[in-house]
């Protein structure tokens, strides 16, 4: 495959495409493997036209402020994993019960530069069997600070802000990273089919809202880390106090997806293995290390923890009828609302999410009379190529505001 780069490369030049948009793809079927990528995908002109629509597919991520509007890998479980069942007890022909996965903590032993202790707390599993998941979080910084909370994506986890926490702590912050269901030291339910919208956010909101019982909390997101928080900003609106968004968004499904990232979603969900360290890579413009790439890596000992990785982008609402759409649009509708501070960091090197700021900005009134800045030289993982300056952008609104 590494011998299509350059042709690749000159096809996007020549039809206006960023160099990091076609590696930013490549490195996505690098990371599936050259073998589990369909026949279509790997033809270079096909990867050109993927980089012009995903170059171009924010306003698939648009909606109206109007509610109603229009506008697993298979693998055994080894021994050193702690597997439960949640459900343990329930009658004969209920539900089946949730199968959790528990990543060893030898797993994240010499993470590079993150230091940070996990904290845990139990979440309900959401079965209905009153079954709970363990949920992890790191914080830095003093324990009564003011809160800033560092949300995550796919298929990253609270590893991803290491280079932001100390400079939040720093500047008096009481910066908190949870590890989203699914990801970096959190249980793992073990099936696709147990991860859905409605229970990443209700565990989330367990976690933050009954949990940790965050106030005045500063968000930031990106990726997923927007998906669910934002839905978290629209339900709680009390509880937050200012909004920092970056490469994120809410979609409705009201507006088509571009047909090759359907076929990337179906593509990562059927692939035998997922490269998670060479996925994160591709999604950096400034290059990651292979200690970083381990680090990210971590969490997923062998394919039978990847079933959050593998569900979260077919979770993403793609038609009007996706059972997170509703929600979705009524979030929408509550954001548009929002009159507190929402500020918008995007960067100018993320082809997926490009453009998807402007709804945020245009919509919400929170996001009025700001300035909203670009980071430059920065892919879709801003926390990566830029960490500090995301991290000094954080600190001069909640300081300004």
């Amino acid at each position: 495959m590494e011998g299509l780069v350059p042709l690749a490369l000159a096809n996007g030049w020549a039809s206006g495409i960023s160099a990091y948009g076609v590696v930013f793809l490549m490195g996505l079927i690098g990371r599936l493997g050259w073998a589990d990528t369909p026949e279509l995908l790997r033809r270079t002109d096909v990867l050109v036209v993927a980089g012009l629509l995903a170059a171009r597919s924010a306003s698939a991520w648009r909606c109206s402020c109007s509610p109603g509007s229009g506008g697993a890998g298979a693998g055994s479980r080894p021994a050193s994993a702690r597997a439960r069942r949640p459900g343990a007890g329930r009658a004969s022909g209920s539900l089946p019960r949730v199968r959790v996965l528990r990543t060893p903590e030898t797993s994240f032993e010499a993470l590079p530069g993150f230091p940070h202790e996990p904290r845990y707390a139990e979440v309900p599993d959401g079965d209905g069997g009153g079954g709970e998941l363990r949920m992890a979080w790191v914080e830095a910084g003093p324990p009564d600070g003011p809160v800033v909370l560092l949300l995550h994506g796919e298929p990253t986890w609270s590893f991803l802000y290491r280079s932001m926490l100390p400079i939040l702590a720093d500047s008096g912050f009481r910066a908190v990273a949870p590890d989203l269901v699914g990801f970096g030291r959190s249980d793992k339910p073990a099936d696709v089919a147990d991860h859905s919208y409605a229970r990443h956010v209700e565990w989330l909101r367990a976690l933050v809202v009954d949990r940790l019982d965050l106030s005045e909390v500063t968000l930031v997101c990106q990726d997923w880390g927007g998906l669910l928080g934002l839905r978290l900003v629209a339900a709680h609106p009390e509880r937050f106090a200012r909004v920092v968004a970056s490469n994120t968004a809410l979609p409705t499904g009201d507006q088509a997806m571009p047909e090759v990232w359907l076929r990337f979603r179906e593509t990562v969900r059927t692939a035998s293995t997922l490269d998670i360290g060479r996925f994160v890579a591709g999604g950096c413009a400034r290059g990651l290390s292979d200690a970083d790439r381990a680090g990210y890596d971590a969490p997923f000992p062998d394919p039978s923890y990847t079933a959050g990785p593998r569900a979260l982008p077919s979770l993403v609402p793609a038609t009007p009828d996706d059972p997170a759409a509703a929600d979705n649009r009524a979030a929408w509708a509550a954001l548009c609302r929002y009159d507190k501070p929402f500020l918008t960091a995007f960067t100018d090197s993320d082809p997926i999410t490009a453009g998807g700021d402007a709804p945020m900005r245009t919509m919400i009134p929170g996001a009025a009379g700001l300035e909203h800045p670009t980071i430059n030289g920065a892919g879709h993982f801003v926390q990566e190529d830029a960490g500090p300056e995301l991290a000094r952008i954080v600190v001069a609104l909640a300081r300004a505001t």
